[in-house]
């Protein structure tokens, strides 16, 4: 039968609404067997709550005779025989054979599509809520294609009102022959990203300086410009400002320097991240959701699947760096609430260990510490798990293949030392005062993807919470980074050394 061959799902039932057919697809689909399905009401494919209203559309649609989608604009679910729901599209067609009425329903599973808008949705809801400017143009005509909340807020036009403007509305100072020529390397591919600092025009005509990083994407086969902008004039205005006192507070005016000399280092360190690591996944996500909508066919699913999985890898991974810049902002407003409780260590090392397997490296693999069995530590076990977690992945990413990776517990006077061993690159000299300094990364492993962030953000908790963080290293024989935690009484120091 031609139902055999096709990959949507065919259920016909009679007028009384049992089921008379169903082919290969739609069997697996709802988790029947050949033929098990035959004879069975309809509704044993229908959610239970939506039974009754469902035999009386279905009496009436037999009576109308004319084919259709089902629930049209609404959101549709069938129940497998496990008892587990899913989204579905259905295809109602009704036809006369032996004078007796029947209904074919085409049935098409959705769950990947529906997975892939969730994740395209949460990509937008990123796009949308981010403080920084950005950016959707066409590279060629420069009209704006689509513009975040943040820069709608900030010019003081609504979407709509944009959508029918172009760069140079807001770019007084920026000719189009200055625009073709800042973009002409990203087109050729001479260059991935161009930096600049321009003047921006809001709707109420006031001025305001901005840095602008740009990027080349694509919408189908169409080129795009992504630009993020972040509003300059806090920088700006406050060197002017400290220059105009000079000869006035001469000894404050050096303090000020030097913490703003600090300021602009770290700043200039994050845009260089944000950069970086916001820009090319961004890039990544936008290629891929246009690409989705191209691959219509039922047999180039595995087109689809490759592009939502590197949808979803991309935006794991901006997740990731997100929860990391919240993390420094409690931090360094104070609104961190620490839970301390008494819990076994090797629960907690056992669970970092089974997480850090899945990023081991050909032939890495992690040595097991001895001897923690029935050992506890009173500590905030969150955090714990976040700094342990922090130094094995460190030890991953920075050792070749073939390696060991060793974890030790170790009792000393009034503290538990933690251990973490690896053969990996080491650290140069020069480098190591500043490894704990916030968005640091070593002049070794500039090429390699990080933040600069998980070590400060592992040190300022282990302080807070009267614990510490230290460490050695040499270059190309590795590093041992040790968790310096306090025994905080006789109870738990006799639990410590693994006593009865």
């Amino acid at each position: 039968m031609i139902s055999e061959v096709i990959s949507e799902g065919v259920v016909i039932v009679n007028d009384c609404q049992e089921i008379v057919s169903c082919n290969a697809s739609a069997n697996k689909m709802f988790g029947y067997s050949e033929g098990e399905l035959l004879e069975e009401p309809l509704e044993i494919l229908i959610l239970e709550g939506l039974r009754e209203k469902h035999r009386h559309e279905v009496r009436a649609f037999i009576k109308k005779g004319e084919a259709r989608p089902m629930g049209p604009g609404l959101e549709l679910y069938g129940v497998r025989k496990n008892g587990e729901r899913f989204p579905l599209e259905i295809s109602l067609n009704p036809f006369t054979l032996a004078e007796k009425e029947y209904v074919m329903a085409l049935v098409v599973d959705i769950t990947e599509r529906k997975k892939a808008e969730q994740t395209i949705d949460y990509w937008f809801q990123i796009f949308d809520e981010s403080l920084n400017e950005i950016y959707v143009f066409d590279a060629e005509t420069f009209v704006f294609i689509n513009v975040n909340r943040g820069a709608q807020l900030n010019l003081g036009y609504n979407l709509e009102e944009l959508n029918r403007l172009s760069v140079f509305d807001i770019k007084p100072k920026l000719s189009k022959e200055v625009m073709k020529r800042l973009v002409a390397p990203l087109v050729s591919g001479k260059k991935e990203k161009v930096n600049f600092e321009t003047i921006h025009k809001r709707k109420d005509g006031s001025l305001y300086p901005v840095e602008v990083h740009l990027q080349l994407s694509h919408i189908g086969k169409k080129e795009v410009c992504v630009a993020i902008v972040l509003d300059i004039t806090e920088r700006k205005y406050y060197t002017q400002q400290l220059e105009n006192t000079v000869e006035e507070r001469t000894q404050q005016l050096r303090e000020a320097l030097m913490a703003e000399k600090k300021l602009n280092e770290l700043k200039t360190k994050f845009l260089s991240l944000v950069s970086h690591e916001f820009k090319t996944p961004l890039t990544s996500i936008l290629t891929s959701t246009s690409l989705l909508s191209k691959y219509t066919e039922t047999e180039q699913q595995d087109k689809r699947d490759k592009h939502i999985n590197t949808i979803k890898y991309k935006v794991r991974h901006l997740d990731n760096i997100l929860t990391d810049f919240l993390s420094i902002e409690r931090l360094d407003t104070g609104k961190v609430n620490y839970n301390v409780t008494i819990f076994p260590l090797s629960k907690l090392v056992n669970e970092v260990i089974y997480d850090s397997n899945t990023l081991l490296k050909e032939g890495q693999h992690i040595r097991y510490p001895l001897n923690i069995e029935g050992m506890s530590l009173e500590f905030d076990e969150k955090i714990m798990t976040l700094a342990l977690s922090n130094l094995v992945h460190n030890a991953i990413k920075y050792s070749p293949e073939d390696t060991e990776i060793d974890l030790q517990v170790i009792k000393d006077g009034n503290n538990l030392q933690i251990n973490i061993n690896d053969q990996g690159l080491g650290i140069p000299m020069e480098d190591q005062p500043f490894i704990f300094d916030r968005y640091f990364r070593a002049s070794n492993v500039l090429t390699v993807q990080g933040t600069g962030i998980g070590l400060n953000i592992v040190r300022q908790h282990m302080h807070n919470l009267g614990a510490n963080i230290t460490f050695k290293s040499e270059l190309g024989q590795g590093s041992t980074f040790t968790l310096h935690i306090p025994i905080k009484n006789k109870e738990n120091e006799k639990s410590a050394t693994g006593g009865g």
